[in-house]
């Protein structure tokens, strides 16, 4: 379990899994939605996903060929979970910053 609990627990699988959601993607637009995350990142990720079975990877036959990545039905029933987070994660923003100025400010005396 702790298998699992470390790929899903990863921010960039949490945010490909939520760009994913919106709609399936090719590569570099995932990347370029994204931002911040390496080419050798994301094609990890990605890998590690699909793996999973959350992420499916279609190649298109065209002339260069065209891969898209879309999440399956068990990405689609994690990206729930992650949302909920999401949300709960910008309800509390604002408190958990104080808590950490308060918390700092005290070990620095």
């Amino acid at each position: 379990m702790s298998g699992v609990l470390t790929i899903i627990g990863d921010k960039w699988t949490v945010m490909i899994v939520m760009v994913l959601s919106e709609r399936p993607r090719r590569f570099n637009d995932i990347k370029r939605t994204i931002g911040g995350i390496s080419q050798q990142m994301l094609t990890r990720t990605l890998k590690a996903l699909e793996r999973d079975g959350m992420v499916s990877r279609t190649v298109h036959p065209t002339v260069p060929p065209q891969v898209e990545y879309a999440l399956t039905e068990l990405g689609h029933s994690l990206s729930r979970p992650l949302r909920d987070l999401g949300t709960w994660a910008g309800a509390n923003l604002e408190q958990i910053h104080a808590n950490r100025l308060r918390y700092d400010g005290e070990r620095a005396d």
